[in-house]
């Protein structure tokens, strides 16, 4: 499986991938659910490797950390998935 520093990259200067409409699911600890957002939402610092920055439903910027995405999705459909440690076990 793809990083997805490395996909959350590609996505970002590909110009290949430039016409596609991404979204990114990352898991709300307070809401206790996935929530899906824009790609193009995402502020990205330079040199920052374990955070991305957003601004909620009120207006705050919230910093989310990389290993909390768990899906992306390409027009809707998704491409990439972080299974967990379980869910790889399962037959």
């Amino acid at each position: 499986m793809l990083p997805i520093r490395e996909l959350l990259s590609r996505i970002r200067w590909d110009p290949a991938l430039g016409s596609s409409a991404f979204e990114i699911g990352y898991v709300d600890h307070l809401r206790r659910e996935t929530v899906r957002i824009p790609f193009r939402s995402m502020r990205m610092e330079p040199g920052n490797r374990f955070f991305f920055d957003m601004e909620d439903e009120d207006g705050n910027i919230r910093s989310i950390p990389l290993h909390g995405i768990r899906e992306v999705y390409r027009d809707g459909a998704l491409i990439w998935k972080r299974t967990s440690p379980m869910e790889a076990e399962a037959p």
